[in-house]
């Protein structure tokens, strides 16, 4: 039976030493900024945005620029009409192609037409109001874009300081670890004196076991940091996890709050500008109902050979068309742009409003964290000196050994609290930055 417990202990170890046993990748925050500035899948799929909205905005461009078209045709026909208007286009008309008998029953007619188009828009108020509307939606994209690289920055700050608090949790542990698995030797020593009962030993090892499985915990935790981390700079770990250079501090820095929004906000200002896209959408389906003015041109080729260039001939002209009324298509297009436009600006106002909301919150939260850390410190002082008396007290007899455990475990506890609470006081103090910045 005692064979069958220390093969199974033995297993246990090798396991969580094997678990551990893996290639330590050592990088600082301010690598994995770099990394995620170029490799980052989020940022690659906000530029994307952008460029499909910038492509949008280019294409407004026709609205100045000529629009030409070039084709070649060619054709073969027994039709009057068609025979007819192929010679007089290649401009081999005689005499003889007017005798009724050959214009009503001609012979097959080859034509090859090459054509040369040109449309050039002159005036188009609904087009220029829509040119404006999605260069309005392009900055919005860019500035969206810009606010997801910011999300980044806070999101790499969360990681890294998660990961910090996993190896800062791991140090503990095995500190713990340490502290128990020198009480169990004491208390084994003590037991074997006759100074101690069965049921002592047992309540030790019990402790020596949560802490090791506490500390797997915590390991864990190191790989789970180092996944996300690598995911975030888009790079596969394989059996790999990341340490920081920088270890997370048991102290923190404070600053002053600032209750008041930026206006300077990328999402602020990106929603400002989908307001003024769907205003300027507004006005182009207003502008629809104003007439166009567009000029145009064609340059013409005629030959009954390929390719030929028998004859030729131009035509240009320009066309002033109006909708009048389209059944009531137009004025229920114009009533959804208005409405979409009112969305919008409701949609702005609300988010202004919950984000304002949210940076109160998050001011009275650094408070919080801020009072929260000054209570672990002392929780954490206090503990490490009713250990200290009690351990004192346990050497020379006069404690038990459930109370000895108790404040070793409550002096770890403690510590693992104040690191958490350093963790949520850094971790809200790098949230009010992104609110405001």
């Amino acid at each position: 039976m005692k064979k069958t417990k220390l093969y199974a202990a033995i297993a246990l170890v090798l396991t969580q030493t094997i678990s551990w046993a893996q290639d330590t990748i050592v990088i600082s925050k301010k690598e994995i900024i770099n990394k995620a500035a170029d490799k980052n899948l989020q940022i690659k799929i906000a530029d994307q945005s952008f460029k499909a909205a910038q492509a949008d905005y280019r294409q407004s461009n026709a609205l100045f620029l000529p629009s030409i078209t070039a084709s070649h045709t060619g054709i073969s026909t027994t039709n009057p009409l068609m025979a007819f208007g192929s010679k007089l286009n290649q401009e081999i008309l005689t005499a003889a192609d007017f005798d009724p008998a050959l214009l009503n029953n001609p012979a097959r007619t080859q034509n090859f037409a090459t054509k040369i188009e040109i449309l050039q828009p002159l005036i188009n108020v609904d087009g220029y109001y829509g040119r404006q509307a999605a260069k309005a939606k392009m900055e919005a994209f860019q500035l969206q874009a810009e606010r997801t690289k910011e999300y980044l920055q806070l999101e790499i700050n969360k990681a890294y300081m998660q990961l910090q608090l996993a190896y800062k949790a791991v140090s503990v542990l095995n500190k713990a670890n340490t502290t128990a698995t020198s009480n169990l030797q004491v208390v084994n020593n003590y037991f074997k004196q006759g100074m101690l009962q069965k049921t002592d030993v047992l309540t030790v090892e019990v402790r020596v076991n949560e802490v090791k499985n506490q500390l797997q915990y915590a390991k864990s935790n190191v790989q789970n940091a180092s996944d996300y981390l690598a995911f975030l700079i888009n790079e596969d770990l394989s059996n790999s996890v990341f340490k920081p250079i920088e270890a997370l501090e048991n102290s923190i820095n404070t600053i002053a709050t600032n209750p008041l929004l930026s206006g300077d906000r990328k999402d602020l200002l990106a929603m400002d500008q989908t307001v003024k896209a769907y205003e300027k959408m507004a006005q182009s389906s207003q502008m629809n109902f104003l007439p166009r003015l567009n000029a145009f041109g064609s340059y013409e080729l005629y030959d009954k050979n390929l390719l030929g260039m028998g004859a030729s001939g131009y035509l240009v002209g320009a066309q002033l068309s109006w909708n009048v009324f389209d059944g009531y298509k137009s004025i229920g297009k114009m009533e959804k742009a208005k409405a979409e436009h009112q969305k919008s600006s409701i949609e702005n106002q609300q988010y202004k409003a919950q984000s304002q909301i949210e940076l109160n919150k998050t001011n009275r939260q650094l408070k919080d964290s801020e009072n929260k850390v000054g209570l672990a410190q002392l929780a954490l002082q206090q503990s490490e000196e009713a250990y200290r008396i009690r351990n004192n007290r346990f050497q020379q007899g006069l404690e038990k050994t459930s109370d000895l455990l108790q404040a070793a475990t409550q002096m770890s506890q403690k510590e693992l609290e104040l690191l958490q609470a350093v963790f949520e006081y850094n971790l809200t103090k790098e949230y009010l930055h992104f609110l405001t910045q």
